[in-house]
């Protein structure tokens, strides 16, 4: 009996000190993404548009380099820029840079997601699966909120 006790504190010990590791591991390094929103189109089969925080806990430089999501024919990321005179347009990027230990910000007039011919009716207050692909860090899945902020 004094045996299986043993074998169980022991068991025990390694599952702590593994979640102990896993915990600081994930808080210390990778890819943290944060505040994962979309904006849906006002007109049926029109655009939408995805918002979020990536903040690159690492010590070497990322770049997010395409989304995938359902809700969409096609997914781009895009930037908004100034374009002649006042007049303000997008364009798609390549790549969103994410510096080491730094972050890069997705948000309303900069960088964002356009899903281009949304083919899936959401709504305020759902969430909805995308997949991040980075240079580095490989594809991180992220629960966005649906919001008409």
């Amino acid at each position: 009996m004094k045996h299986i006790q043993k074998s169980i504190q022991w068991w025990l010990l390694l599952a702590g000190v593994a979640t102990a590791l896993a915990a600081c591991s994930a808080g210390g390094e990778g890819i943290v993404v944060e505040d994962a929103w979309v904006r849906p189109s006002p007109m049926q089969a029109g655009n939408g548009a995805g918002y979020m925080v990536i903040r690159n806990q690492t010590g070497q430089d990322d770049a997010l380099i395409a989304v995938r999501a359902d809700i969409s024919e096609t997914v781009e990321l895009h930037q908004t820029m100034q374009m002649e005179g006042d007049m303000m347009g997008m364009q798609p990027v390549e790549s969103i840079p994410i510096p080491a230990r730094g972050s890069a910000v997705l948000e309303p007039g900069g960088y964002h997601v356009m899903f281009i011919g949304m083919n899936a009716d959401i709504q305020p207050g759902q969430t909805v699966t995308l997949t991040l692909v980075f240079q580095n860090a490989g594809e991180i899945q992220v629960q966005a909120e649906v919001r008409e902020e």
